[in-house]
């Protein structure tokens, strides 16, 4: 209760987001910020679209707030602590922090900083704007292949040297540390041969951004090249991300991603591997990849997972 009190009371913004980036708690000061209801828990990427299109909140420097959250998504909740500036429509400029738990919760406090240096406040946004570069893919908006592969160099550091043993557990209960996957969309030199460069974009962005909505608030996407994307599970056995990337390959096949030809549709195949004791990021990237070329020679639109992946998690195969 006291502390409660003592955060309605401060100027500092404080707020809880749960594993589905619901708002759960904000105290007066954040609620005002963001022009937040005392009833209301909006999940963030609905807040920020409402905001963008009141002119208020968060400044958002962009035309299209469907792009903005794509990019912005790639990196919040990816890493267990993240410290940035903002500006709000009111003049404020705000350091902000977002501390997350390994269960998706995330805390995020934000404090005004408006007379601090504002003469430096250019170049700290030009290097805040490098850096976001460097991680965001250019055309599909997602984390770029700098990013997601970083993500999975610590997935793989996450890798106890030898598997935990929990006393009465079978392996099969083991606390995985986590899977990878490698996408790939079918048939696309096809694509961009008959129908032209500019629907093979079409269809890069839309895979992007169908997978996008489906990835939960702890996992990365990004793309790696060309019609190559990788996406990093932790804290997920393979028959999880096998059923994630079964509810994937379903909101692609329903996908129409050319509106002028309403009949043409396309599928990605997937390769996942589970991460071992010992490995090291390409020999998990290279199971993931031998998965993904199984799952083209069994027909594509389907999954492929690593037999070592298999054994260890007690999935039944895809």
């Amino acid at each position: 209760m006291h502390l409660a009190q003592l955060m309605e009371g401060t100027d500092v913004m404080v707020a809880v987001y749960d594993q589905d980036d619901r708002l759960r708690f904000a105290n007066a000061a954040f609620r005002k910020a963001w022009h937040i209801e005392d009833d209301e828990r909006p999940v963030w990427s609905d807040l920020m679209r409402r905001n963008f299109m009141a002119r208020r909140g968060t400044v958002i420097s962009a035309d299209d707030i469907d792009i903005w959250l794509r990019s912005v998504l790639g990196r919040r909740g990816k890493t267990g602590f993240r410290a940035f500036e903002t500006d709000l429509h009111d003049g404020r400029w705000l350091w902000m922090t977002e501390t997350m738990h390994a269960n998706g919760w995330m805390l995020c406090v934000a404090s005004d900083i408006t007379s601090l240096r504002p003469d430096e406040r250019e170049l700290r946004q030009a290097r805040d704007m490098a850096i976001k570069a460097s991680q965001t893919d250019d055309l599909t908006g997602i984390a770029s292949r700098r990013f997601v592969m970083s993500k999975l160099e610590a997935l793989v550091k996450a890798a106890p040297a030898e598997p935990a043993m929990l006393a009465g557990k079978t392996p099969v209960e083991y606390r995985a540390v986590g899977c990878v996957a490698v996408l790939d969309i079918d048939n696309f030199k096809y694509i961009n041969d008959r129908f032209g460069h500019s629907v093979g974009d079409a269809v890069l962005m839309d895979f992007a951004a169908t997978i996008q909505r489906l990835v939960r608030k702890t996992d990365v996407l990004g793309r790696v090249g060309g019609e190559e994307f990788v996406l990093v599970l932790p804290n997920t056995t393979t028959w999880e991300a096998e059923a994630i990337i079964g509810r994937m390959l379903a909101e692609v096949r329903q996908s129409r991603p050319v509106r002028e030809q309403l009949s043409f549709r396309y599928t990605f195949s997937a390769g996942l591997a589970g991460a071992r004791a010992g490995d090291d990021p390409a020999d998990l990237y290279r199971r993931a990849d031998l998965a993904l070329y199984a799952a083209k020679m069994r027909g594509r639109d389907q999954i492929g997972i690593d037999i070592d992946s298999q054994r260890t998690s007690g999935s039944g195969g895809g």
